[in-house]
């Protein structure tokens, strides 16, 4: 009886049930009003049709405005309230002065001399003079989300996550000056309690530990209280996005990053979060198979930098980051050993550029013999679709591995709704049977590659806070191949037949409906 009295005051249901409540109570009054006062109704109909003309003019995804048209169609007096809360892009000059500051302290920190921009340049003109359809890649990223190309910079592959795990211990004992962590999930057990013993060590010797960690993601497995409790510990806590039991466009932008950073010298960045099931301590699904990148070197510092304005998004302070930036690494002798071309970058929901969608889409079409892509979900817009099709048709080696045991049944029902059309292009898509698969990354051609946070989706690509590294010409994408094939062989690929076999004429409609409404998910 205690359990459950605990769950009720819990503040998942305290949360739930006050969201319901205004769900209930908005679309209530707009239902009674619409029927008592039939100017209301028809006003509300007319709201429908011009917020629908305005959509389809508008610069969004089409995919996206299919949605939401269709939206309005079926619910004429709810659609438009609908969209007005949660489909909008609200721009307040807030959050406008922010992002500007930001943008500046970007550009101030990684082009801060006319010395450094110069060597940028030089680095992507090597690019160019090897390859001008890979130069592109790198050119796009520089220009849009102002992460530059690094070249005294080493990258080592981790797979799956309890190679991540280990070394990521083994860094965090090695911290002098500062730790940074920013991750979607921190769940505690063995994982997260091992990792908080070593950062309490830390703090305690002068180290300076910072966190950032999602609110919704972190809904179900961390107390309300929780960053109370790490500042206890000398530790600095900032919860992204906090949660509010009010309706509003901004529950949808979450930090789905996941990102380490010691003494702005050793970085990570992949999937896995820091919970059990991530290292196959908790086994829900089956093997959990997740990959992440170790980057050491001069790439480290656009991810610090990335992580500072996030820091800083919601403190809104000012603070001098050249404090975080490490010693020159020439002059105490301790050169990176060269290994390729590292871009770091980031995509924020918050503009109007989808740069992890695009850097996914510049990265294919530059394909020559193959595309190798690994992704927990396929839920793919039609530019997505058409850009993996004409690959494919053009006789690009096109191959997908999914989860074969899905983690949220209706997203894996969605997923599977794109895979005919792809196969009857030439497609080969791959389900992991041990599991699922949680590894987010582009192989092309045995020379680019890219690891990072972004799932092949509507949220990762047009919602959610992401990040990625993109590399070229360097021994860790071999690394990477390699474990793709290692995958395959223990991943069955999918057959049309098997889909019609499997699939009855119900959950066919389902998916179709799940489908069409999936950009707005």
């Amino acid at each position: 009886m205690g359990k459950i009295f605990k769950f009720l005051l819990s503040r998942v249901v305290i949360f739930s049930a006050l969201i319901l409540i205004q769900v209930i109570a908005i679309f209530g009054l707009i239902w009674g009003l619409g029927q008592a006062y039939t100017k209301l109704y028809l006003i509300l109909e007319v709201l429908s049709l011009i917020i629908a003309i305005y959509i389809i003019n508008g610069n969004r995804n089409p995919s996206y405005k299919l949605a939401w048209v269709l939206a309005m169609l079926v619910f004429p007096l709810f659609g438009s309230v609908f969209y007005l809360f949660f489909g909008i892009r609200h721009k307040n000059t807030r959050s406008k002065k922010r992002r500007a500051k930001n943008k500046k302290n970007c550009k101030k920190y990684l082009l801060e001399s006319s010395e450094k921009i110069k060597n940028f340049n030089n680095i992507k003109q090597e690019i160019k003079k090897q390859d001008q359809q890979v130069y592109k890649n790198f050119k796009y990223l520089n220009d849009f989300s102002y992460y530059p190309v690094y070249k005294n910079s080493f990258s080592e592959y981790l797979s799956p996550g309890e190679k991540k795990f280990e070394k990521l211990i083994e860094e965090l004992e090695r911290a002098k000056k500062f730790i940074f962590l920013e991750y979607f999930i921190i769940k505690e057990g063995f994982m997260w309690g091992k990792i908080l013993n070593i950062l309490e060590k830390k703090a305690s010797q002068g180290v300076e530990v910072r966190i950032i960690y999602d609110d919704f993601g972190c809904l179900f497995v961390l107390p309300s209280n929780y960053p109370k409790f790490l500042r206890s510990k000398n530790i600095k806590c900032q919860v992204f996005n906090p949660l509010v039991p009010f309706i509003n466009i901004y529950m949808n932008h979450r930090d789905h990053r996941k990102i380490a950073i010691i003494d702005g010298e050793v970085a990570f960045v992949g999937g896995t979060n820091l919970a059990d099931e991530y290292i196959n301590i908790n086994s829900r699904f089956g093997h959990w198979k997740d990959c992440d990148l170790f980057i050491k070197g001069e790439a480290v510092w656009s991810l610090t930098v990335m992580f500072l304005q996030n820091w800083n998004f919601f403190k809104d302070q000012d603070e001098n980051w050249n404090k975080f930036r490490p010693e020159n690494n020439i002059k105490n002798n301790n050169i990176i050993n060269y290994d390729g071309y590292i871009q770091p970058f980031g995509d924020i929901p918050i503009d109007d550029e989808n740069i992890s969608e695009n850097a996914y889409k510049n990265l294919i079409n530059s394909a020559k013999r193959q595309v190798y892509i690994t992704t927990p979900y396929l839920i793919i817009d039609n530019e997505m679709t058409e850009t993996l099709i004409l690959a494919a048709k053009s006789g690009i080696d096109v191959r997908i591995i999914c989860p074969k045991i899905p983690d949220k049944y209706h997203v894996y029902l969605v997923s599977q709704a794109f895979f005919p059309k792809l196969i009857k292009s030439g497609v080969k898509i791959y389900l992991y049977t041990p599991g699922f698969i949680h590894s987010k990354q582009v192989i092309v051609d045995d020379e680019l590659a890219i690891v990072g946070t972004a799932n092949m989706d509507y949220r990762s690509f047009y919602l959610h806070f992401e990040t990625g590294i993109l590399i070229y010409k360097s021994k860790t994408i071999l690394d990477i191949k390699n474990d793709f094939i290692n995958t395959l062989d223990k991943s069955e690929i999918v057959c049309l037949d098997q889909i019609k076999k499997n699939n009855n004429i119900f959950i066919k409609i389902y998916q179709t409906l799940l489908k069409m409404f999936s950009p707005m998910m």
